[in-house]
Order: C-alpha cells, then sequence, then structure tokens
C-alpha cells in the first residue's frame, strides 16, 4: 500500500479503537505513535487508573488486591465509552474481567495485538519491576506464566474484531488497520 494511500482513506470518525492484547505487546507504544499520527485521543487505561487512584498499579496490587484493580478497571474502561476519536490501550487483562470484551465489541473496534510468549519474555524483562505479577518470579517462571496466561486469556483476546501481530506492526499500521475496516 503506497503512502498516499494510506493517508487518503479517513480512520472512522467517531469511533474508539480499543488495543488488547498480552503485556509487553506494544499496546501502549503504537498507541501513542497511531493517535497521534491520526490525530486521535490516546488514553492508557492502566495511566488513567493510576492518576485516578494517585498510585502505581504496582501498588495497588500489593496494598488492595487483584480484585479491586479489576474493580478500578472495568469503572475506568466504563467511562470511556462515552468517548469518540480516541484509541484506547488497555491492560492485558482488562478483556478477561467483568465482561469488558463484550463491551468494549460494543463500544468500538477491538484490536488484538498478539505476539509470541518468547518475544514478550524479552520485553517485559526490561521493566520487570512494573510488572507487579512478575517482580518475585525468575526468567524462567516469567515464561512459563506468559505461557500460561496466554492460554487462559486466549479465548477472550480472540473475540477481537481485528488481529495483527507485534512483529509486523510499524507507524502506518493503525491506518492500514483502519482502512480494513469494514462495518
Amino acid at each position: 500500500m503506497s503512502e498516499s494511500n494510506i493517508t487518503s482513506k479517513p480512520i472512522l470518525l467517531g469511533k474508539n479503537y480499543f488495543l488488547i492484547g498480552f503485556m509487553g505487546t506494544g499496546k501502549s507504544h503504537w498507541g501513542k505513535l497511531w493517535a497521534a499520527a491520526n490525530k486521535l485521543t490516546f488514553i492508557d487505561l492502566d495511566e488513567l487508573i493510576e492518576q485516578d487512584e494517585q498510585t502505581t498499579i504496582a501498588e495497588i496490587f500489593e496494598v488492595k488486591g487483584e480484585a479491586y484493580f479489576r474493580n478500578l478497571e472495568k469503572e475506568a474502561l466504563r467511562k470511556c465509552g462515552d468517548l469518540q476519536n480516541t484509541l484506547i490501550a488497555c491492560g492485558g487483562g482488562t478483556p478477561c474481567f467483568f465482561e469488558n470484551m463484550q463491551w468494549m465489541n460494543e463500544h468500538g473496534i477491538t484490536i488484538y495485538i498478539s505476539s509470541k510468549p518468547i518475544q514478550i519474555l524479552d520485553r517485559v524483562m526490561e521493566e520487570k519491576e512494573k510488572r507487579p505479577l512478575l517482580k518475585k518470579l525468575n526468567e524462567g517462571e516469567i515464561l512459563f506464566y506468559i505461557e500460561q496466561k496466554l492460554k487462559e486469556r486466549e479465548p477472550f483476546y480472540s473475540q477481537a474484531k481485528i488481529k495483527v501481530d507485534s512483529k509486523s506492526l510499524n507507524e502506518n499500521s493503525f491506518a492500514e488497520i483502519a482502512s480494513s475496516i469494514h462495518l
């Protein structure tokens, strides 16, 4: 696809786009780049929760537990329902609780960024301390954790309207994805 074809086809206005996938697949990285390039608002759901709670996700997990965090996550996600032209990077577990995946599919376009476990491992090892579920695990345990969680979450991730491989992504990928959507 040529550059002129990519930019001449408009992004679907009024839509929200939910980036889903496992931690370390690039949801926030690509979300920021794609939102800026396509004049969309960008929201990182975890950052929104941290702002609302005035603490980090890791601290929420440690002090109040995962169940408390998942409720906050659901509430933050539902706040996005009234937005338009917004690209929302969701946490890796977001689609798996409180029928969030169904809700996202009803309120926008879901894009699953997939990646192989070993690629995820390479990325998360760089920021292990920021990942509350991984902080106390060694590399082998983290790889096992990733493989198991991917198996658990795949039924949710596979409900996304669009699936892309993280290795194939670039600055123009979102425009290509949006131009392929037929509603």
